[in-house]
């Protein structure tokens, strides 16, 4: 099983990224999916996360009316719209599966880079 992801890069402060996760196997539609980023010399940390089954979404207090996470069920893709990006975004950003009490399952991504400049 494999996770997917893209769209990271370099954007100034106060701009937008997207994010996406495809995963390779339709079972994955029935967990919970999302997002965590480790930035330099921290550690790993929860963004977002969304239900495939209720599309309940859950977000970290520091992304909250910054960051949408959705997903299209049929491609079994999640997504991060990540917008009024700030310099502390900066880091690496994971997807993973399954998700469960906002903790990390066994499955995980490559890794996208995304660096915010001031």
């Amino acid at each position: 099983v494999l996770l997917v992801e893209s769209g990271g890069g370099l954007v100034q402060a106060g701009g937008s990224l997207r994010l996406s996760c495809a995963a390779s196997a339709r079972t994955f539609s029935a967990f919970t999916m999302g997002w965590f980023r480790q930035a330099p010399g921290k550690e790993r940390e929860f963004v977002a996360a969304i239900a495939f089954n209720t599309g309940f979404t859950y977000y970290a207090e520091t992304v909250k009316g910054r960051f949408t996470i959705s997903r299209a069920n049929a491609e079994n893709t999640v997504y991060l719209q990540m917008d009024s990006l700030k310099p502390e975004d900066t880091a690496v950003y994971y997807c993973n599966a399954p998700i469960v009490v906002l903790t990390p399952g066994n499955y995980w991504g490559q890794g996208t880079q995304v660096t915010v400049s001031s």
